[in-house]
């Protein structure tokens, strides 16, 4: 056997039977439906390598495109792990906007027009000029409609005609839409720039237009992958032509199920016909989950079995590949606040309990649900990372340690190791390892400067398990270059917090616990979805959520949306399953819930003055801040000094093993026995059985490092 055979029987093996067939389909057209966990990503990356190693063409000559700058970094990131280099793997609009910038100046006569970030300013000048009065909201709306329009190639001599055709909704009269669009077009065009749109537009008329462009293009990208293929446009499908010319050497992969942009102009027109435009397709299917527990996997199953439409002609249903987990659980709660108090106390206990924040994630329907789960999470000292918030290395605190590491590594901090000179760095921003600040705001940016940090040592351990190909240990320099290419490629590293998202926003993510709130209809169908086809996308988009889940799985509603309010129904798709804990189809006010006993609404008095304590922090510690207990100072710096240690060779945040609050707490009361350590706040059973010995014998005056050592196993 050759080398070049040892090479790809490596690469195919470990390799379920389906997914091994997507990876091997002779060249050409090929349609892999891959169902939620079932190793999408996996396939197609190896199905590039196939094709590479082969020897079919280089990786230069390779386009995957994704739907998001996080989706690509990632996959560029595998591909280099199976060492394929040089793949362009992008998103459609970056690829387009790539080349544009190269050819641009055939179109453009010299000046290519400058992209704009966001419309809305545009929107505004042609409302005015076409003679609409309007607000911010409104512009808004009429922005995304025009954004819509464009990607479904919908022009504003179409427009009135298509939506009646289509039963569209439009934020105002469709004729003033219309005339406001047009104005659109004519004050981008007096203004010389260009929105996202006009990007996939321009660049699909040059490969057109201009027969040189075209072979120049097409005989760099020979074989197009396209990933998340459902929630494609008609503008991204036309340059996916363009691209592709008389040529058909394409792997697409999607899932019907999974179609929830159709706001945008997404349409899974194309998946659902790609065999049939491609009589000589392959097409495979992928239904082994490997992300979700079978509880998971069956509710996800029954969500979308009931679906109907063309859509529902290519469900797949999936078979869990994992062993069984905790029943999936269901409730309802008096109103919003108690639902939101519980589930941030929940998260709470899952993290003392040894779960990582970014393994939690709370997801929604609307982002307008994100404020009451971002104050009670913030009231239990909970970090939280907002998803479609701004972009990563938008964020001031990023930007501001960015600009702190390119400092100091012209400075005698450059030429320390890596792992010492980013946190000596960090310092000039006030970032410590060790001091998190207890929740909020403050703990968020504390955790977005982190996950900087914690990408150092993911660069370190890289370089240092390929030697060969990256040469000596990096340093400062090689550091900021990293995050310079991040940036670029909008490819933001993990932060720490638990996750608050729309389900939109989730679509691609996963996590070890998820939290599927405000599950009441009218929310989830929205009151807009007032058509099957709506409905159908709304079911779609509670699939989407359920499948976040890899084991734990919490569905609730309030049953009122403020306290006293009218009572609200169990969403339609979950009330004919008759979850325990929801309401039964058959009498449907029989698990309506008496409020609650809050303990957040219990009072706690100062140990020292016996105020009552209203500020998190006080009430974890059981005293006011005029207060202080006597502290430990000594034991307080060992506990400190353990805890990184650990953190360290647990390969995790510090603040993961004990924030500082509950350090303080130890350091304060010095507990003697482990009914005495449990009763602290952020100490449950896992931490208590995993830290409690080494923790009690720092506090009977033992040694650091044999503390270390008890979490090593090795005492």
């Amino acid at each position: 056997m050759t080398a070049r055979d040892q090479a790809i029987e490596q690469l195919l093996s470990g390799l379920d039977p389906e997914q091994r067939e997507a990876v091997t389909a002779p060249p050409g057209p090929v349609c892999i439906l891959a169902g939620a966990g079932t190793g999408k990503t996996r396939a197609v990356t190896h199905r590039i390598a196939w094709r590479v190693l082969r020897g079919d063409m280089r990786g230069q000559h390779v386009t995957a495109v994704t739907f998001t700058a996080r989706a690509a970094g990632e996959m560029r990131d595998r591909l280099r792990g199976l060492g394929v280099s040089g793949v362009n793997a992008r998103t459609f609009h970056s690829a387009a906007l790539r080349q544009l910038r190269y050819f641009g100046t055939r179109r453009f006569g010299g000046q290519l027009p400058e992209l704009v970030d966001s419309a809305l300013k545009f929107t505004a000048i042609a409302a005015a000029r076409a003679g609409l009065q309007t607000s911010r909201a409104k512009n808004f709306d009429l922005t995304t409609e025009i954004e819509w329009a464009a990607s479904s190639l919908i022009g504003p001599d179409d427009y009135v005609s298509a939506i009646a055709a289509l039963g569209r909704d439009a934020p105002a009269a469709p004729e003033d839409v219309a005339k406001v669009y047009a104005a659109y077009i004519e004050a981008k065009r007096r203004a010389g720039v260009m929105d996202f749109a006009d990007v996939l537009a321009y660049t699909a008329d040059l490969i057109t237009d201009h027969a040189a462009t075209a072979d120049q293009i097409r005989s760099q990208y020979r074989f197009f992958v396209v990933d998340e293929y459902q929630d494609v446009t008609p503008l991204q499908q036309r340059l996916l032509d363009a691209w592709l010319g008389d040529r058909d050497d394409i792997t697409v992969v999607g899932d019907a199920s999974q179609t929830i942009y159709s706001f945008t102009g997404a349409s899974s027109r194309n998946l659902l016909d790609f065999t049939r435009r491609h009589r000589n397709a392959s097409l495979v299917r992928l239904v082994r989950d490997y992300r979700s527990t079978p509880q998971v996997v069956g509710l996800a199953n029954q969500i979308i079995g009931e679906s109907k439409g063309r859509e529902a002609k290519m469900r797949l249903e999936l078979i869990g590949q994992r062993p069984d987990g905790p029943a999936v659980t269901a409730e309802v709660f008096a109103d919003e606040a108690e639902e939101a108090d519980m589930i941030a106390r929940r998260c709470s206990k899952l993290i003392a309990d040894g779960t990582s924040p970014s393994e939690i994630a709370v997801l929604y329907r609307t982002n307008a649900q994100s404020q009451a789960y971002e104050e009670a999470l913030a009231s239990y000292g909970v970090p939280t990372v907002v998803t479609g918030a701004a972009r990563f290395f938008d964020r001031p605190e990023v930007r501001q340690a960015v600009v702190a590491l390119r400092s100091a590594a012209k400075t005698e901090i450059g030429s320390m190791p890596l792992s010492e000179a980013v946190p000596a760095a960090l310092e000039a921003v006030g970032w410590r390892p060790d001091a998190a600040p207890s929740g909020g705001a403050q703990r968020e940016a504390y955790e977005a400067v982190a996950a900087i940090a914690a990408l150092s040592e993911q660069f370190l351990e890289h370089h240092r398990a390929n030697p060969d190909e990256d040469g000596p240990d990096p340093d400062l320099e090689a550091f900021c270059a990293e995050l310079s290419r991040r940036a670029a490629e909008q490819h933001a590293p993990a932060v720490e917090g638990v996750t608050l998202a729309s389900l939109h926003a989730a679509k691609g993510l996963e996590w070890d616990a998820v939290f599927l709130v405000g599950l009441a209809d009218g929310t989830l169908p929205t009151t807009f979805a007032r058509t099957e086809t709506a409905l159908e996308e709304e079911r779609r988009l509670l699939y989407v959520g359920i499948t976040r889940a890899r084991e734990r799985l919490q569905l609730s509603y309030g049953l009122a949306r403020n306290a006293g309010g009218r009572e609200r129904r169990l969403c339609r798709f979950l009330a004919p399953l008759g979850l325990s804990g929801f309401p039964r189809p058959s009498d449907p006010g029989a698990a309506a819930p008496k409020p609650r006993e809050r303990k957040k609404a219990k009072v706690l008095d100062c140990s020292g003055c016996g105020k009552p304590l209203t500020d998190a922090r006080d009430r974890k510690l059981g005293h006011c801040e005029d207060c202080p207990a006597t502290m430990d100072e000594g034991l307080f710096e060992r506990l400190r000094e353990w805890r990184v240690s650990v953190a360290k060779q647990d390969g995790k945040p510090a603040f993961t093993v004990f924030t500082d609050v509950t350090l303080i707490a130890i350091a304060e009361r010095c507990p003697g026995s482990d009914s005495e350590l449990a009763s602290l706040h952020g100490i449950g059973k896992s931490k208590l059985d995993k830290y409690g010995p080494a923790v009690l014998h720092l506090v009977n005056g033992g040694e650091v490092t044999d503390a270390i050592a008890m979490c090593k196993g090795e005492s």
